[in-house]
């Protein structure tokens, strides 16, 4: 009977020992030993990340490509709709959030942000050639499109929130989409009067829109977006944002972004945080 119990408190010994080694590995280890990363993407955000040709291209993909090299592993990308991006990631269904994701405070608190890789400020785009919009207030009474769960509508919402306070008026309508090329159309068919969005993405649609589309102006304080990982995974966003460091300081970060924007966009190494963030 002894020698039994002694045979079942050493099983149980050696299993709490082996789950407590599984728990202690970290993603960033997890990721080094199986040789395989896992990413979630939203493909649906141009120039960012988007599909062409069957592939995943933009800007975010370029500081993959780099970030994969370099820890000499495989890459699997899941291309998935931004609404299941964040839960995805706290869920654990992949490794770390490959695709921007704008900083606002309540965020900052609940993800572990990288180092910013692009500006986010959130603007309004108009159809080109619409002389009742020429101002941000002007989209008082207007239909206002956005991305659903994004930083864009948390931003038109507040802003909605201080025309109201400022005696302006509230939206004739805010709509929201899925994902931007949706916003885009609805924009430009009259669906929607404007787009609202981080500043690099609206500014390469209006570039390429062929006269189609015009900036607006800001509604958002100057902000920033990065990628993110799970509170718990400090380790491994603090590896990313050393490699998204090293890109801008040896010029590869802002070559991306000549290619895919047309113009730079300064990287802070700090102060882009709010109070409280991870």
């Amino acid at each position: 009977m002894k020698t039994l119990i002694f045979a079942r408190l050493t099983a149980f010994a050696v299993s709490a020992f082996i789950a407590v080694g599984a728990q202690a590995e970290t993603t960033l280890e997890k990721i080094k030993r199986t040789g395989t990363v896992t990413v979630g993407t939203e493909a649906a955000f141009p120039p960012f990340e988007f599909v062409e040709n069957g592939k995943i291209v933009g800007y975010g993909k370029d500081i993959l490509d780099y970030i994969v090299a370099d820890l000499g592993v495989e890459l699997v990308q899941l291309d998935l709709p931004w609404q299941g991006i964040l839960p995805g990631v706290l869920a654990g269904k992949f490794d770390f959030v490959a695709t921007t994701v704008s900083v606002r405070p309540e965020r900052a608190k609940a993800y572990a942000f990288t180092v910013p890789i692009a500006e986010g400020t959130t603007w309004v785009m108009k159809r080109k050639g619409d002389d009742s919009i020429t101002k941000v207030d002007d989209i008082a009474g207007k239909v206002v499109s956005a991305q659903l769960s994004s930083g864009g509508q948390a931003a038109a919402e507040d802003f909605e929130k201080d025309m109201q306070a400022r005696g302006v008026g509230s939206y004739g309508e805010l709509k929201l989409f899925t994902a931007y090329p949706e916003i885009f159309m609805a924009t430009a068919n009259g669906t929607a009067d404007v787009a609202i969005g981080p500043l690099p993405t609206l500014a390469v649609a209006s570039k390429k829109s062929e006269g189609t589309f015009e900036l607006v102006g800001a509604i958002r304080d100057p902000s920033y977006m990065g990628w993110v990982t799970r509170p718990e995974d400090t380790d491994l966003r603090d590896y990313l944002s050393s490699i998204m460091l090293e890109m801008r300081d040896n010029g590869k970060l802002y070559e991306s972004q000549d290619k895919w924007f047309g113009f730079k966009m300064p990287i802070p190494s700090e102060g882009y945080l709010p109070e409280g963030a991870l």
